[in-house]
């Protein structure tokens, strides 16, 4: 697509929350401002205007821009401490889960700005920019029935589903307390209405005995198959879910070292294969 080569200047000129956030980050790291400069001009109006009420919203709930601005720059320098490691070492520091969870998803300070960080490299950073907006692009918005997100991390996806879907219900499990009240508090902000029918629950995913067989007509899971051990254990509990017809949306990783990635896939065909021996067919 095309990109707005005036952008940076336009989002300064008006001042808002978006140039505050901006001024923020290139204060904290002046090296990381030709970066951002390129990532707000491959930003869409409306893309622009959904993270400047996001950020909206972490004010209301007592989030300034500066604690904002610091957890972003906590997300970039761990991965970019992980990946100096990966390329000197050619393997993630971690390989189980018991190695980063008291670290990270433990750890409810830091899992807090880990969260908040991430959320906003959904605008920031490319790759999860397309992620999202193959999400947006390919929901079902005619789709009724139960839908499922497994490890809804900030919520931003499962309040997209909740807006944008015709689902009767929605359902998110995640490992951590953080991340579960964050997606409810997201989901209350941008979708209020959904909440009724909604029902969050940490738990263990694999554990879980409240997920009926056969029962979802949409299952969601954004890069969670690289934060744990047995990702096809992830993918075959999830066919067992899934009705006939179901609309499953799964994303990972390949080479990506960060703080929490504990699975390393060399390539996608050794993913591919994975996933299609899981019972899945790829789309």
């Amino acid at each position: 697509m095309d990109v707005d080569a005036g952008a940076w200047d336009s989002i300064q000129a008006e001042g808002g929350l978006l140039a505050r956030l901006l001024d923020a980050i290139v204060e904290r790291s002046p090296l990381h401002r030709s970066f951002l400069e390129r990532a707000v001009s491959y930003l869409t109006t409306e893309e622009r205007e959904r993270l400047t009420a996001i950020l909206s919203y972490f004010e209301d709930a007592g989030r300034p821009i500066d604690y904002i601005a610091d957890s972003y720059i906590t997300v970039v320098e761990d991965t970019l401490a992980e990946q100096m490691y990966f390329l000197r070492h050619d393997a993630y520091r971690n390989s189980t889960y018991a190695e980063v969870a008291d670290s990270v998803y433990h750890d409810r300070p830091y899992m807090d700005k880990y969260m908040y960080g991430l959320i906003v490299t959904a605008f920031l950073w490319p790759n999860h920019v397309e992620i999202a907006r193959f999400f947006h692009e390919n929901l079902p918005t005619d789709k009724a029935g139960h839908y499922l997100e497994v490890g809804p991390g900030h919520g931003y996806f499962m309040a997209t589903a909740a807006s944008n879907g015709a689902f009767d219900d929605l359902k998110g499990v995640d490992i951590s307390e953080a991340s579960i009240e964050q997606t409810r508090a997201i989901m209350g902000r941008f979708a209020p209405d959904a909440l009724q029918r909604c029902d969050l629950e940490q738990c263990d995913f694999l554990a879980a005995d409240t997920l009926a067989t056969g029962h979802y007509d949409a299952i969601v899971m954004g890069e969670v198959l690289e934060h744990v051990e047995q990702p096809q254990a992830f993918l075959r509990r999830i066919h067992e879910l899934a009705k006939d017809d179901a609309f499953i949306y799964i994303t990972t990783c390949v080479n990506a070292p960060a703080v929490d990635h504990i699975y390393l896939w060399r390539s996608t065909d050794d993913l591919e294969a994975m996933i299609e021996a899981s019972g899945f067919r790829i789309t």
